[in-house]
């Protein structure tokens, strides 16, 4: 069993093409911390049930900075003396068929499928590759220097380096700024993922009459197809929202019935090959046409949305967005009656937030919620600037169970949400591809109906 095995060695490789930029990313981060070691951890397999496990995802600033998604892997910034760091990259080579490891073990390539060889590695990542096993021995005999780690990732590395666990903080955080400004092949990813979020929400609406029949179920199903088909998967669990569904802001479950009549909140993303996701929603009727109050509550969120997208600029506050939203939607809840006193009043006391419940937005990227460690002072409490992409989905929520509105307000639930790309001069709308107002939204859809 050990012999009679093809030489299988891919030798012709090119360098991937997020190669350069990674290399970029990764000496601004070394000019953050001269002298330092710093480890960043890919991460491992978390049991699912029993010897199950969950597919695996790397950690986002791993992948930042090196291209790679491999598991149980790490890079290395190793203090040069003077100035900047050796870089290696840690990873399981490929199991021997002269031993037992190519047969036994559940992470083995024989049940997992091939790894890249670090020769293969080395060729494709541009960085000198070792093998992870070897690499809490290193740590631990390597010169004294301050190390730092990202922690909750490999215990076992963890456990080779003397750290502290606030300075550590420190490194998580820079590795969140590092990716507040996205790189134009970062941006070309977003695009794609968008785009592919797009003919998700499309196929959606062609198969409501199939939902309708079944439950949210259905939709969940229809937009992964078009997850697995063009990227990696969904980027983040999808919320396909009919009904009082609606009104719960992560609402995962799926599997309520769909009926004419009602609303769909559809908030999904496809997440790229390389782990970019989009974070898209629109609600849609059911029917294909707003009833008077859907219409009125949902233009009222459209006009919110608009308001919120005129204040992404460069140069702007990161919440100025945020509060030109609110500031509308708290104006139309007075307008209507279910709150009380002078609207500015209302918006500086924050009680539409009965009614908005969440923030206006987030940065995206690798993550749906990226660079959630950035410092305050670097993200809500920073500008924007060219190259940062966020989103923009304000929404209005009536609980089925909130005596202080009007029954037929009552179980009704609107997002509008679109993925802006901060230009030099403005911003772009990566998700523009999808109708946003209420009349685009029933033509775009009546369209659909005559395609079925």
């Amino acid at each position: 069993m050990r012999t009679g095995w093809a030489d299988t060695e891919q030798r012709n490789l090119r360098p991937d093409e997020q190669a350069p930029y990674a290399a970029r990313r990764r000496a601004a981060l070394s000019a953050r911390f001269p002298g330092e070691r710093l480890v960043i951890p890919s991460g491992k397999l978390k049991i699912r049930s029993n010897d199950s496990y969950y597919p695996f995802r790397a950690y986002s600033a791993y992948v930042h900075l090196t291209g790679d998604q491999a598991r149980d892997s790490a890079i290395v910034f190793e203090p040069r003396e003077g100035d900047g760091h050796d870089i290696h990259l840690c990873l399981l080579p490929r199991d021997s068929r002269d031993s037992d490891e190519f047969w036994t073990g559940m992470t083995s390539e024989l049940w997992m499928g091939r790894r890249r060889s670090l020769a293969e590695s080395e060729l494709v990542l541009g960085l000198p590759c070792r093998d992870i096993r070897d690499a809490a021995t290193e740590l631990s005999a390597a010169p004294e220097a301050p190390t730092r780690i990202v922690r909750g990732h490999d215990p076992a590395l963890e456990a080779a380096v003397t750290t502290e666990a606030e300075r550590d903080a420190a490194l998580e955080e820079a590795l969140s700024e590092l990716r507040l400004v996205k790189d134009e092949w970062e941006i070309g990813e977003l695009r794609k993922a968008v785009d592919s979020t797009v003919r998700g929400f499309t196929d959606v609406v062609r198969e409501l009459a199939t939902a309708i029949a079944t439950s949210e179920r259905w939709i969940e199903g229809t937009f992964f197809r078009r997850a697995r088909l063009e990227g990696n998967a969904v980027g983040y669990g999808s919320i396909c929202a009919a009904g009082e569904h609606a009104t719960i802001m992560h609402w995962e479950q799926n599997d309520g019935p769909v009926r004419p009549g009602e609303l769909l909140l559809l908030d999904a993303g496809v997440e790229t090959h390389t782990l970019y996701t989009a974070d898209v929603t629109r609600t849609l009727p059911i029917s294909g046409t707003f009833t008077p109050l859907q219409r009125k509550i949902y233009d009222a969120v459209y006009e919110a949305q608009e308001a919120g997208i005129a204040a992404v600029k460069p140069g702007a506050a990161y919440r100025d967005f945020h509060d030109a939203a609110q500031r509308h939607m708290a104006g139309k809840l007075v307008e209507w009656g279910l709150l009380e006193g002078d609207p500015e009043r209302v918006f500086e006391l924050g009680l539409q937030r009965r009614f908005t419940m969440a923030g206006t937005g987030h940065m995206l990227g690798l993550d749906v919620h990226d660079c959630a460690a950035a410092r305050t002072e670097s993200y809500v409490g920073g500008p924007l600037e060219p190259g940062m992409v966020l989103t923009v989905e304000p929404g209005l929520y009536f609980q089925p169970d909130d005596l202080s509105v009007p029954e037929e307000y009552r179980g009704i639930g609107v997002r509008i949400e679109d993925d802006l790309l901060v230009t030099a001069d403005g911003t772009e709308n990566l998700s523009a591809g999808l109708p946003r107002s209420a009349d685009e939204v029933e033509a775009w859809m009546r369209t659909l109906a005559g395609d079925r």
